[in-house]
């Protein structure tokens, strides 16, 4: 383990307020940040975080993720058919020119008040 990794290589916390804490790469197995979780499908599902990672980034401050145990996590909700309407329809407002109410295929500027460009030429915004 090279010095940089050993700097922030603390199991049982004692330089850390009590909180374990891992160097990049170093965590054990069974610990996952949250990505990780949601590559395998999990969420944390209100279980705490149980560890840190710190490592050093070019900044002042070391980064950090928050480690979870994958034992007390939960699986990924399903996508119901409500909540893709829900979706689909918040979608739609972002999508919707406030002045001539058409549907653009994309999300309108809201620097622009999600007006279209047409009307936001018109409006003298452009």
């Amino acid at each position: 383990m090279s010095r940089y990794r050993a700097r922030y290589q603390d199991p049982e916390g004692k330089r850390h307020n009590g909180f374990p804490t891992f160097a990049w790469q170093c965590a054990p197995s069974h610990l996952a940040t949250l990505r990780q979780l949601s590559k395998m499908g999990l969420r944390p599902g209100g279980s705490p975080v149980v560890a840190q990672m710190l490592w050093y980034c070019g900044r002042r401050q070391p980064a950090v993720a928050y480690l979870y145990d994958t034992a007390r996590c939960l699986p990924k909700r399903s996508m119901t058919e409500g909540r893709r309407r829900t979706i689909d329809a918040m979608i739609r407002v972002r999508s919707t020119c406030r002045r001539c109410l058409t549907v653009a295929e994309y999300c309108l500027p809201r620097k622009l008040g999600r007006l279209c460009l047409d009307c936001a030429e018109i409006e003298g915004l452009l």
